[in-house]
């Protein structure tokens, strides 16, 4: 079976602390060989560059604040973001976004935000790594207006619409599905949506420890999620899009390498 890149692991979650090890020797038994490392703001980064260091091989990472973070962002923040792709050379910047389901960070604070770290991914020539919940509208109008200068974008964790979906794609962005694609009851919509995201533009991630897959046949009892599932989520995939495995397998796979550059 071919190797599997999870694009999407929040490894700086202290729900990791104890195990990491374990959790990324259990994936790579899985055929789950390459790691996105997710950065979620700037006081994360000494832990998150000790994990990188640690699995330098097998992880890329990003650098940047996501939106729940946005009240963090001011002149200072941001010199000290560029300062910080300067010295790590990440492979994406982010993640970064807007969420407007759960408001951490108010409207103002998260366009501001998100503004500031397009403009820098571009500076630096860096893809983005993309988050949006309910906020589509304004999302793409700040997508739009940068498109032209963005290197590569990947909208991760997709739970969007068809319409959702092409604007996307019109804006040449990767798109990630997660095992939140597992929910049946939540998701008849969103499961007949990924039939049209081409294999081309298709990546594939847990985002661990969240959004464990609803129908994974046995859960931990700490319910967390972990690249080590992915495999369960891919055969979701695979079903839904009528696709063969392997082929899924391979394109992502590929996809992700060439997005991040490793």
């Amino acid at each position: 079976m071919h190797s599997i890149f999870d694009i999407a692991c929040n490894f700086t979650s202290e729900r990791f602390d104890n195990d990491l090890e374990i959790v990324i020797e259990r994936a790579i038994q899985s055929n789950v060989t390459k790691f996105g490392l997710i950065c979620s703001r700037l006081s994360d980064i000494p832990k998150l560059m000790h994990i990188q260091k640690n699995f330098s091989e097998s992880m890329s990472f990003t650098i940047g604040v996501h939106p729940h973070h946005a009240n963090e962002v001011d002149e200072n923040s941001l010199i000290e973001l560029k300062n910080l792709i300067n010295r790590y050379s990440p492979n994406a910047v982010g993640e970064t976004g807007l969420d407007f389901f759960r408001n951490l960070s108010t409207y103002e604070e998260q366009i501001y935000a998100f503004e500031e770290q397009i403009k820098i991914a571009i500076e630096f020539n860096k893809p983005l790594f993309l988050h949006q919940r309910d906020s589509h509208d304004d999302f793409i109008k700040i997508l739009k207006k940068y498109s032209s200068d963005i290197n590569k974008a990947v909208v991760h964790c997709f739970t969007g619409t068809q319409s959702e979906l092409d604007d996307y794609l019109k804006l040449n962005c990767f798109i990630g599905l997660t095992g939140w694609i597992c929910d049946e009851k939540r998701n008849v919509e969103l499961r007949k949506t990924i039939k049209n995201i081409p294999l081309s533009k298709l990546m594939i991630e847990t985002d661990c420890p969240y959004l464990i897959p609803k129908n994974l046949p046995e859960k931990p009892t700490n319910n967390r999620n972990e690249p080590s599932y992915l495999n369960h989520i891919i055969d979701e995939i695979s079903l839904l899009m009528e696709v063969d495995k392997n082929d899924l397998l391979k394109e992502t796979y590929l996809n992700s390498v060439n997005f991040f550059g490793s």
